[in-house]
């Protein structure tokens, strides 16, 4: 096995996603993550594997070396050519253990050990064990002993000789946080290189993105934030950015195909079908050079779809490497967040995992853009409230909605100077809430919010007002508010005196309990 931190290094952070560079030793190859492996089948290449390479820019691909063992075609051509040779494929291969076939038929007829030993003589370049991918809904009791029959195997695993081939150590635990935190912290202890996390493609089949998130941010709290992850089974680009912000980095797709079979068409909203479709709202090669008519009547149906499909998702994952060099990816998942309420459930199921976002989360970016009331829970929000207890205000502040500016000296009057005698004047921003003079200007805290704010970012406003006023007791406070709501005020401390300001900024008077 190899270090895992000599082999992959990340670039660039937004939120827990990255931009990294995962070193393939065997295939000589380094691999740009977030990446996306096209699954193969030795058998049926809807879309050739050079193809995948030269035209869509895959660096990397999978497939299922279970099938290869039990093949009477290609077991043989395999073992004397070589993976690569028999796929024609230049970039890293990655080989799938039988894992799948044995959650969906009960078993399976090769022992770890010789899948693994298979996997070597064939090249494969990262390696699967055969782990037990345990289902949602199944009881703690099988969930729990189907890790250990897991854990053990990873162990077999890691003192197994593979030379240069990475070893991937995947991450079970049903749904269960806590196994699936203990079951991260046990694979990266064991060594290997790769970490997928299993067994959730029953809850990403029925839209359950919420419940993806909260196995995925388990399973990184065990693994710390220097592994690369996989997220087995992703393949749909709609959920992509979403994974790419929980921390994953790998993804693996048969969807271009199957979809494709099916008569289906991905979009990063979802899917259409063909048969629906007078015009494509896409612009790759192949929605700008066929209808969806001339599609429909094509002999070519299949590959063409494939084609578009597998454009789509790949387009798609360059989209988030933007996003996050621009330091946009919460934005980016917000926009898809908003084409499927599943989508919406899994960025709300996010951001309640913002304090572990957080923590790799950069100090600057370009602007924050508040989109909705998701946005007061992002963990620039949380960061920015953090910093308030460490602040040392003067004796007495003013807190307005009105601002601060140079010219007033930090102590200027508001409206009719019924509050005209305070040390300094700090602006309220919604949803950060006090902002004093010096970090004005600094990110985050010159936000893109829009006139028309919604309740949320007012009550999280008024939260980091209470941080501020708890952690400094000898402060005098006065905030003066344009028309707070209730559920806002109702988060000021009592001993905060409170002025709503007129559209003119005049104090209309006191308010406070």
């Amino acid at each position: 096995m190899s270090d895992t931190r000599e082999l992959f290094e990340v670039r660039d952070w937004d939120a827990a996603g990255r931009i990294g560079r995962l070193d393939v030793p065997r295939a000589g190859v380094t691999v740009e993550t977030p990446a996306l492996l096209p699954v193969v089948n030795p058998h049926i290449q809807t879309i050739p594997p050079r193809e995948l390479a030269e035209e869509f820019g895959a660096e990397i691909l999978i497939t299922n070396s279970y099938v290869l063992h039990g093949s009477e075609d290609l077991r043989e051509d395999v073992l004397e050519r070589g993976l690569h040779a028999l796929l024609d494929f230049p970039g890293a291969i990655m080989t799938d253990s039988g894992s799948f076939q044995l959650a969906e038929y009960g078993e399976i007829d090769v022992t770890n050990e010789e899948i693994l030993e298979f996997q070597r003589r064939i090249g494969s370049d990262v390696a699967t064990p055969v782990d037990l991918p345990t289902p949602p809904g199944v009881s703690r009791e099988r969930a729990e002993e189907e890790l250990g029959t897991t854990q053990r195997r990873l162990e077999d695993a890691a003192a197994f000789d593979a030379d240069e081939m990475l070893v991937s150590a995947p991450v079970q635990g049903s749904t269960y946080p806590d196994l699936r935190e203990r079951a991260g912290r046990h694979a990266a202890r064991v060594g290997l290189d790769v970490f997928p996390v299993g067994a959730v493609v029953p809850l990403m089949n029925e839209y359950r993105f919420g419940e993806v998130v909260d196995v995925v941010a388990a399973a990184k709290r065990g693994l710390g934030p220097a592994a690369p992850v996989h997220l087995f089974g992703a393949g749909h680009p709609m959920m992509f950015a979403l994974a790419v912000a929980m921390g994953c980095d790998l993804f693996d797709s048969a969807a271009y195909a199957i979809y494709a079979r099916d008569g289906r068409y991905l979009t990063v909203r979802g899917t259409e079908h063909l048969a629906d479709l007078d015009y494509f709202p896409c612009a790759c090669p192949v929605c700008v050079e066929h209808t969806p008519e001339e599609i429909r009547e094509s002999d070519e149906r299949e590959r063409l779809l494939s084609e578009h499909n597998l454009h789509v998702t790949f387009r798609e994952i360059r989209t988030i490497k933007g996003a996050i060099r621009d330091g946009e990816l919460l934005e980016l998942v917000e926009a898809r967040a908003r084409g499927h309420p599943a989508m919406l459930d899994g960025y709300r199921a996010l951001l309640e995992h913002a304090n572990q976002l957080e923590r790799t989360d950069p100090a600057s970016k370009g602007t924050f853009f508040y989109l909705s009331g998701e946005s007061a829970r992002r963990p620039e929000v949380r960061r920015h409230h953090d910093r308030l207890a460490r602040l040392s205000p003067p004796e007495t502040v003013l807190l307005t909605e009105d601002g601060w500016s140079e010219g007033d000296g930090g102590d200027g009057e508001i409206g009719d100077g019924a509050y005209d005698a305070h040390d300094e004047r700090w602006s309220i921003v919604p949803p950060f809430g006090p902002v004093p003079p010096e970090l004005a200007e600094t990110y985050p805290l010159s936000a893109e919010v829009p006139e028309r704010t919604d309740d949320r970012a007012y009550e999280a406003a008024a939260t980091g007002v209470a941080r501020l006023v708890e952690a400094n007791p000898g402060t005098e406070w006065t905030l003066a508010h344009r028309a707070w709501p209730d559920s806002a005020l109702a988060r000021v401390p009592g001993r905060v005196e409170v002025a709503r300001l007129g559209s003119s900024g005049a104090v209309e008077g006191g308010d406070a309990e």
